[in-house]
């Protein structure tokens, strides 16, 4: 199945890998922070708690906005869908740079290059959507070859 300006379809595909992921990431840091000596553990249950629910309210709101540009073939959705993807995108890289520089973990790397990467996708479709400006997306065949029909 080839998206050619389904961003519907991406921003869920980016909301359930996301939550999955961080999910993974919260329960990773929880377990690391209750494993030490410390009164960190609760804190960070709490804390933890609040952004997981934070994180998955704003890539609820992309997905609606994803799903709303896919249906309309909004031009104007789609620009505040590259908006905020590309929000997504520069936290990601920061997010990598932060990782590789001082080692927080795999797990917290993958989540990174994952959310960098489905970012930089669904920005193609909505940018393709876009350029369409409210029309059917197709394939611009090239001046030099002939159509089918003529042959």
């Amino acid at each position: 199945m080839k998206l050619t300006y389904e961003t519907g379809t991406a921003t869920l595909i980016q909301f359930i890998v996301l939550g999955l992921l961080n999910i993974l990431n919260g329960l990773d840091s929880i377990v690391t922070t209750c494993h030490h000596e410390g009164g960190g553990c609760f804190s960070n249950i709490f804390s933890s708690v609040v952004f997981y629910i934070l994180t998955i309210m704003w890539f609820g709101i992309v997905l609606l906005i994803g799903y709303a540009a896919q249906e309309k073939r909004s031009r104007r959705l789609a620009q505040i869908l590259i908006a905020a993807e590309a929000m997504i995108a520069l936290i990601a890289f920061f997010n990598i740079r932060l990782n590789v520089r001082y080692h927080n973990g795999l797990l917290s790397l993958f989540t990174s290059i994952a959310d960098l990467l489905l970012a930089v996708w669904i920005i193609t479709l909505a940018y393709r959507l876009m350029k369409a400006g409210g029309r059917r997306i197709t394939k611009q065949r090239s001046r030099n070859r002939p159509s089918p029909d003529k042959l």
